[in-house]
């Protein structure tokens, strides 16, 4: 990062190009999650946290962000970031170049499969309320009866018919059930379908049915293998269940405070929240062990 924006696609490959120095940030990839993680409340990021991934990637570092959301949720923020180098969004299914505002690489769920993994979860639990991420940078969400939308800026498509969330190719499925749990409902989508689509938990209220095998680990190592790092280069942020792939990819692996208890569970290392510069507080520590200030 520098002048308060992050890297450039190019910056990233020429800093990870770079032979390490004496001195250099330990990891040549920082990979963060955006809600909960990165982001606070507000959906911004603070001074502290900012500064100290600016300091670290001035040591050679890079930073990558690594976030479900799909682009169309993702690139107002990275634009208001002055965010301009790759990304990884929806899960994995998208490599998004933030400063040409163009797609990579992408991923789609497979609409018959997706449609008999949903028929066999309903056949065990009863209806499901259900909204969809359409693949592309100007994909829609569209919204079926009965989904409850988290309040926020983000926008989505009101649809009357649920039959109309497959006219387009699509990035993921969200579900919701009026009775069961986000963990009673992800772990009996993975028992009754998961040998169909993948399941995953990216926040409250967001259950998600994705193409099979795909996960933030494999849309990450897609965009560090284009920047020529390696697993054992990065260090990973996140605080939700969908993060755990990432974590069992990277080096070392850190939960927000704020995380789930799964993601806990698997972490290297736990550090505050994302509302007290939990991200901050452990590159600060990497980088007083290089007497690299950051304040």
């Amino acid at each position: 990062m520098k002048a308060g924006a992050a890297v450039q696609a190019a910056a990233q490959r020429d800093a990870l190009a770079a032979p390490a120095a004496p001195g250099a940030f330990p990891y040549k990839l920082i990979a963060t999650d955006l809600d909960g993680t990165l982001l606070r409340s507000d959906e911004t990021i603070s001074p502290r946290t900012r500064a100290a991934l600016e300091a670290a990637c001035g040591l050679g570092a890079a930073h990558i962000v690594v976030t479900g959301r799909a682009v169309p949720w993702t690139r107002h923020i990275l634009d208001d970031l002055g965010y301009e180098g790759l990304a990884v969004c929806g899960q994995g299914a998208q490599v998004y170049h933030a400063g040409e505002h163009r797609l990579l690489t992408s991923v789609t769920l497979d609409r018959q499969l997706a449609g008999l993994a949903l028929a066999k979860l309903e056949a065990e639990i009863g209806p499901l309320a259900l909204a969809a991420s359409q693949d592309g940078v100007d994909g829609k969400v569209l919204v079926g009866p009965g989904y409850r939308v988290q309040e926020g800026p983000l926008s989505v498509q009101p649809i009357a018919d649920p039959a109309e969330i497959w006219a387009a190719p699509l990035n993921k499925l969200y579900i919701q059930h009026p009775d069961l749990s986000d963990d009673a409902l992800a772990a009996t989508a993975r028992r009754v379908s998961g040998d169909l689509v993948g399941v995953t938990m990216a926040g409250p209220g967001i259950v998600e049915l994705l193409p099979l095998g795909l996960s933030k680990a494999t849309g990450l190592s897609l965009a560090a293998r284009r920047l020529g790092a390696k697993a054992k280069d990065t260090i990973a942020f996140g605080d939700m269940p969908n993060d755990i792939p990432m974590f069992g990819w990277a080096a070392h692996s850190v939960a927000m405070a704020n995380a789930h208890d799964e993601l806990k569970a698997v972490a290297d290392e736990v550090t505050a929240s994302n509302e007290d510069d939990g991200i901050a507080l452990v590159l600060e520590r990497l980088l007083a062990d290089r007497g690299t200030p950051t304040r």
